[in-house]
Parts: structure tokens; C-alpha cells; sequence
């Protein structure tokens, strides 16, 4: 049987894509409260290879919990995908949905991680916060994840104990 697809201008079958809502979406509705619901994924065309994909999130923000003062950050993401990758346009709503919601910096980074670890069951995966200073203190939550059992859950333990080895230079806050 044959079947009538279409190929995507990224050389993706179709089907491939069948379930994501947000991509090329013109009508994208904003979540102003937070929203793990509007996370998508896709099959990882690679799954016989380790590889990282990483997100920069420069524009990420939230709310004091005590104050209800906003909070502002950049996120990283890492992660090596298994057979689920996240969508790139429903990471951004998803992280954007956090506008409004209140919880402290550390909270935020791990509720993230267990989010995109239930989306995607990646091989390994880890969220790092840089937050800009509010009261003459920045802090910056890193968390991660290695799939028990594995060579990934040896490097996470191996990531954490040293990832902060060489701190950055921050000349942006």
C-alpha cells in the first residue's frame, strides 16, 4: 500500500509531523498562566546516535512567589533525545506560560526538567538559570537528569559535581 504524503521543506514525511498544532500556526494563542499542556514533540529521525540539542532562552520570566515581584533570566537547555524531541515553538509557549506564575528560581528550573523528562523520556537532560540580580543577588539554579541505569545517569552525576567548574564570565548583569 502506498501511501499519499508530502514532504516537508526539512525533509520530514508528513506523518511524521502529525500531531504538532503550533508549528506554523498563525492564530498562536499565549498562555498567561502555567501551561505544560502546550508542549509538543516529534520522532528524533536519529536515534542510534548521542547528540545534544540546546535551547538559549534569553527572555525567560516569572514571578516571586513571596512578592509577586517579576524575575528575569536566561535558560539552558541541554538534552540528548532518545526517540521524542520537543517542538521549538510550544518549548517557547510553554516557557513564556511561566509569566505569571509563582514559584522561587530553583522550583522553576526542576518543575521545567520533570516537564520536558514526562515529554520526551530523553537520555539526558539538564536546565540551568541565569537569573538577573534583585536585591544585589543573582542566582542561578542548575538541575539535571541522567535515565537510571545507564552511561546517562553516570554523567549526570559526573555534569553536576563539576558544572561549575569554569564559571562564566558575566558582563551582562
Amino acid at each position: 500500500m502506498k501511501h499519499n504524503t508530502k514532504q516537508t521543506s526539512e525533509g520530514r514525511d508528513s506523518r511524521e509531523l502529525d500531531g504538532l498544532t503550533l508549528l506554523g500556526n498563525q492564530g498562536t494563542a499565549y498562555a498567561f498562566s502555567y501551561a505544560p499542556e502546550v508542549l509538543e514533540h516529534f520522532e528524533n529521525k536519529h536515534q542510534g546516535r548521542d547528540y545534544f540539542v540546546k535551547f538559549n532562552c534569553p527572555e525567560f520570566t516569572s514571578l516571586c512567589p513571596i512578592t509577586g515581584q517579576p524575575d528575569f533570566a536566561t535558560i539552558y537547555i541541554s538534552y540528548i533525545p532518545d526517540v521524542r524531541m520537543v517542538e521549538s515553538k510550544s518549548l517557547k509557549l510553554y516557557l513564556f506560560s511561566f509569566r505569571n506564575h509563582g514559584d522561587f528560581h530553583e522550583d522553576c528550573m526542576n518543575i521545567i526538567m520533570n516537564d520536558l523528562i514526562k515529554l520526551m523520556d530523553p537520555r539526558y537532560i539538564e536546565v540551568w538559570g541565569k537569573f538577573t540580580p534583585r536585591g544585589g543577588i543573582s542566582i542561578d539554579p542548575y538541575c539535571n537528569w541522567g535515565r537510571p541505569g545507564t552511561k546517562y545517569e553516570d554523567m549526570a552525576q559526573h555534569r553536576l559535581m563539576n558544572h561549575d567548574l569554569y564559571p562564566e564570565k558575566v558582563d551582562n548583569r
